[in-house]
């Protein structure tokens, strides 16, 4: 049975990301796809990591620890990869509450401008 491989364009359309996002992650060692002449092929592996590098974007983690984070698994395996993931979450944790509270600051004074606005006007 042979893998099946996704070309450039099919890549960039199953993640739904643009060309220049596709070679940046490559060029940055997030992803590294067989080449054959100029085309690239992206295997299940390189998949696999693009789902991961989206989830991570989509949490907010930095794509630096995202490369880092793929890199353990490489270099140490699943058991260090998961502890590292823990912390890495650990700390977007507190930053998500973090900027959750800014919001939730920012509406509350927002709706008390607007409800100021509106009486002015009535």
């Amino acid at each position: 049975m042979t893998e099946t491989r996704l070309s450039f364009k099919e890549m960039c359309a199953a993640f739904d990301v643009t060309p220049r996002t596709l070679r940046y992650y490559e060029y940055i060692e997030l992803l590294q796809p067989d080449r054959e002449g100029r085309s690239r092929f992206y295997t299940a592996r390189e998949r696999a990591r693009m789902k991961l590098i989206m989830r991570g974007r989509r949490f907010g983690f930095q794509l630096e620890e995202i490369r880092q984070w793929l890199q353990i698994y490489e270099n140490e395996g699943n058991e260090a990869q998961s502890q590292a993931f823990l912390e890495m979450a650990d700390r977007q944790l507190i930053e998500l509450q973090s900027q959750r509270e800014q919001i939730d600051e920012a509406l509350t004074e927002l709706k008390k401008l607007r409800a100021t606005a509106v009486r002015s006007l009535s």
